[in-house]
């Protein structure tokens, strides 16, 4: 698969689009605030930091196999979050997703809308099988959403992660293209 431009994503009331460098004071407002890294593998980034940690994001690519692509998620104008999706294996056609949202962009709907659009172009343009969500177990919001997408609980991997000083468990979701076809059929 060659590395494309991703064109601009539009659901009912988003925009998916690549990330550009005006997205950086919400890259602050996300990474620099303990509750929103409280799940992810990095810990607060400081200002001065951010941009070289919001280089990775603006690839804006379909990715190969291994490789992320990250959408900033835009609702009138602003952008409110990120939606990601990770190439994982081409042999296998398997798909990772995950999101991040600034507090503005927490409690609207905006991941739910945006991952059940990325899950689309999972299954129609990437032509992956399968797609799974990996959270922190305590993280009940992320699990909420990706329940909300339809996708089914396929593990609880109990202290299998050393994540900021402690053991912390996993949980993973899934759903497969013939499982997300018939949700949406009709």
């Amino acid at each position: 698969m060659t590395s494309a431009p991703v064109d601009p994503i539009k659901t009912t009331r988003l925009i998916l689009r690549p990330v550009v460098a005006d997205d950086l004071p919400v890259f602050v407002e996300m990474y620099s605030n303990p509750d929103v890294v409280r799940y992810l593998y990095n810990d607060v980034v400081a200002a001065d930091e951010i941009p070289t940690f919001m280089s990775r994001y603006m690839n804006g690519v379909v990715p190969s196999e291994g490789e992320w692509l990250s959408l900033a998620v835009e609702y009138q104008g602003e952008m409110m979050g990120l939606v990601s999706v990770c190439y994982s294996s081409a042999e296998h056609r398997q798909a990772e997703i995950g999101f991040t949202f600034s507090p503005r962009g927490q409690r609207h709907g905006f991941a739910t809308e945006a991952a059940q659009r990325m899950l689309s172009w999972c299954f129609e343009e990437l032509h992956v099988h399968r797609v799974v969500g990996r959270i922190e177990a305590r993280n009940q919001r992320s699990e909420q959403v990706l329940k909300r997408l339809g996708m089914r609980k396929e593990a609880h991997l109990v202290q299998n992660e050393w994540v900021k000083g402690e053991w912390n468990d996993e949980v993973i979701y899934a759903i497969t293209e013939p499982e997300w076809r018939a949700l949406h059929a009709g």
